[in-house]
């Protein structure tokens, strides 16, 4: 087994899924078929970025729908509002994991880092850009 696949354990879980390339296009494999290389692009990686910027749009439109505009005319909605809201709970598969995600892209705002649903109902969601 060569020092990668012992240091980071054998990748990708289900070839089938991943697709690995090298800036020249061609796949690399080690000693015990995982494949390895300083210059590798996982393509799932990308289709993971494009799918959180996906739930990160349905996530501003459904604040604007469900929210209202404060003083400053930005929109704000409570956390518990969208957390029972029906359309959301269908449509975001992890909602905290998305608002996060869109709280380090600055597309959003809270106060703290986590939100639980019960104990930060009250929290204003705030949508920073529009």
């Amino acid at each position: 087994m060569c020092e990668r696949s012992q240091r980071f354990g054998a990748f990708p879980p289900n070839k089938e899924k991943f697709s690995f390339r090298t800036r020249s296009h061609s796949s690399v494999s080690c000693c015990n078929g995982t494949y390895q290389s300083a210059d590798i692009h996982w393509t799932a990686a990308v289709t993971t970025t494009m799918n959180v910027e996906h739930e990160i749009s349905l996530l501003v439109e459904e604040i604007r729908r469900l929210g209202t505009k404060n003083a400053d005319g930005q929109v704000s909605v409570k956390f518990g509002v969208l957390f029972a809201d029906e359309k959301c709970a269908n449509l975001f598969e992890a909602l905290v994991g998305t608002l996060k995600a869109a709280k380090r892209r600055k597309i959003i705002t809270y106060q703290g880092e986590l939100l639980l649903q019960g104990v930060h109902d009250n929290v204003d969601i705030m949508l920073l850009q529009d």
